[in-house]
């Protein structure tokens, strides 16, 4: 009754798309295609069909579902791979990985073995850049946690349904899968990351391989569809990246395109075939399983070994290592554990006992942290958590998150004064807030800052990346800038984050960003007679506490300095002489300069004091 789709012979093709699933992930994290990580999307689509093919099939033939058997088959197939994965894992990140990072690896690890590392990871997910952070290595677990959770509600739900027939089963699952979309388009423009991450927004690419056992194979019987079906799935794969809003309505595009080839696989050509089913392919299919589990802490682990990103050659090596080691996990782990003859007990018992002790080296982990590191090289100790301290507007609400679109009164130093200074940027503007505050009390001046997570003062626009979407900053900006001419401040001291990504169609990302310097200039014209701009600090290359805790300070010197690309019209202050000679070093004057891959630490902001003075001073202020 549900038109003949789950038949032995499209067990072949099916394990040809597991193995370009699991591909199409691994050389996406590899850097080698942008839009690899719909491999995700693939896989979710191949498990709603078989998984509720399974079902139904056992309801047809029994009248009934033994859930006590489907959740030791699950656990059988599943349990043994991912916690061998995360234990192993776990012991070499001990080794390779910072010990600054054994709390966030152990919380990391609790969350995978948990089963809802969905849920954590996109609570723990960081509001801004911090661009060459060290990646969790269990980070992908996330997607199987949404599959866990799936398996445990959706046997249940098809049970419920079948008591009212078959037309429920069609019209419940129906009703899912248009729900869960809805949610999911709408959720990607509010609230991307959950979007990204949680069941109810990825139900519905499951529910289309479950919606595909009810379709009749006479509508299925075109032979373009195999071809749309591919090319829907490679314009995907190359036309995606990172910054495409996902999941929502650009998901159904590799989701249709992988339902319609399960579908149409009796009418695949000849060459779809010979690709899916030749011994290389059913190969990769059938370890695509740990292929998946081991490809990303596979790719991690050495770079943060090596404390850089990887080179082409390298990651190549890394990908034959994935393979390598998901055939043998598979063969000596996953098919023997998968088909031993268990009882119920034991199962459930394994389930148990593995959840418990990985939960429990979880808390051991994190228990080994420490924040005091001492530098390879040299007598020099720091607390990594005075380090990465953030400046105080991100704690008490006066840093603008994603979402936001107006700041805050955020009023410092001498609150009345008749002279006011405005801070006014991104992150890279929020940076300079513990100097200008602390020369706000010393010269007793306003200090208002507003400042806003990756939105510029530059009114050069971006595309939508995640949280971020540019109709935010745009709001914000013509928000503070109202303020500003409202103000009428004794200067306005502007600086942003020089290193943006432009959208498709400018000539030159330095038009672009000349451009929206312009219109700011513009836009500030009239509001102070001193519109300074203070032009980005050089760009570190790592993140520099980690590196500082696993080498030695000149392998962390690797700092390039930032090009002043300011246009005429501001009062121009260059910091990069303050932080750069012939090189610019990690440790100064005995402090940290920066607090991880991108902006300067509140210590080394606080030590630059009198030099940021001075150079306003000579720019006209304090006279």
């Amino acid at each position: 009754y549900f038109a003949g789709s789950f038949v032995a012979m499209r067990i072949l093709q099916i394990q040809g798309l597991r193995a370009l699933a699991a591909l199409l992930v691994t050389i996406f994290h590899a850097r080698l295609m942008p839009g690899g990580f719909i491999g995700v999307d693939i896989f979710y689509v191949i498990s709603g069909y078989l998984i509720t093919g399974l079902i139904i099939r056992e309801i047809d033939k029994t009248g009934r579902l033994d859930l006590n058997l489907f959740y030791q088959r699950r656990i059988k197939r599943l349990l043994p791979t991912s916690v061998f994965v995360l234990f192993v894992t776990a012991i070499v990140g001990m080794f390779v990985l910072p010990p600054i990072t054994r709390d966030a690896l152990g919380r990391d690890l609790f969350a995978a073995a948990a089963y809802i590392s969905n849920y954590l990871f996109a609570w723990w997910q960081n509001d801004y850049q911090n661009l060459n952070a060290t990646p969790s290595p269990f980070i992908h677990y996330w997607s199987l946690a949404v599959e866990e959770q799936f398996y445990v509600v959706w046997p249940i739900f098809i049970l419920f349904l079948s008591r009212y027939g078959k037309k429920a089963i069609l019209n419940g699952v129906a009703i899912v899968t248009a729900l869960s979309l809805l949610l999911s388009i709408y959720q990607t423009q509010t609230s991307p990351i959950w979007a990204f991450y949680s069941l109810p927004t990825r139900a519905w690419e499951l529910g289309f391989g479950a919606l595909l056992l009810f379709i009749p194979e006479k509508y299925l019987r075109n032979r373009y569809f195999p071809w749309l079906g591919i090319i829907g799935i490679a314009i995907a794969s190359i036309n995606f990246d990172e910054s495409t809003a996902f999941p929502g309505i650009n998901a159904l595009l590799p989701v249709a395109a992988t339902a319609v080839l399960i579908g149409t696989i009796p009418i695949w050509p000849r060459f779809f075939n010979d690709l899916s089913n030749n011994r290389l392919a059913q190969w990769l299919g059938a370890i695509s399983y740990p292929l998946y589990l081991w490809h990303w802490p596979a790719l991690v682990l050495p770079s943060s070994a090596l404390g850089r990103p990887l080179r082409i050659r390298e990651r190549i090596f890394c990908i034959l290592l994935t393979v390598v080691l998901a055939h043998l996990t598979s063969k000596f782990v996953e098919q023997p554990l998968r088909h031993r003859n268990w009882s119920g007990k034991k199962v459930y018992g394994f389930f148990a006992a593995t959840t418990a002790i990985s939960l429990l080296a979880a808390v051991v982990i994190s228990s080994t942290a420490s924040s005091i590191i001492s530098v390879k090289g040299t007598n020099y100790r720091f607390d990594l958590n005075k380090v990465i301290e953030k400046p105080a507007v991100y704690g008490d609400g006066c840093h603008v998150n994603y979402g936001e679109d107006k700041s805050g009164k955020c009023t410092y130093g001498e609150i009345g004064s008749k002279t006011k200074i405005v801070l006014y940027g991104d992150s890279h503007a929020a940076q300079w807030f513990p100097t200008l505050e602390a020369l706000a009390r010393e010269k007793g001046f306003e200090l208002i800052s507003l400042t806003k997570s990756a939105c510029s003062s530059v009114d050069s626009p971006r595309p939508d990346q995640g949280a971020f979407k540019n109709s935010d900053c745009e709001k914000w900006r013509e928000n503070s800038i109202q303020r500003i001419q409202k103000i009428k401040p004794a200067a306005v001291i502007v600086s942003s984050f020089q290193y943006f990504t432009p959208p498709s169609g400018y000539p030159s990302k330095t038009q672009w960003w000349n451009d929206g310097q312009r219109r700011l200039l513009a836009d500030l014209q009239g509001s102070s007679r001193n519109l300074i701009y203070i032009s980005d600090t050089p760009r570190p290359l790592r993140d520099i506490p980690n590196c500082l805790a696993s080498r030695d300070s000149h392998t962390c010197d690797s700092t390039e300095k930032t090009p002043n690309l300011i246009i005429n019209g501001f009062k121009q202050i260059d910091p990069t002489p303050w932080l750069c000679t012939s090189f610019c070093p990690a440790i100064q004057d005995g402090y940290v300069v920066y607090r991880d891959g991108s902006h300067i630490s509140v210590e080394a902001a606080l030590a630059l004091k009198r030099k940021l003075e001075a150079a306003l001073k000579d720019k006209g202020l304090f006279s």
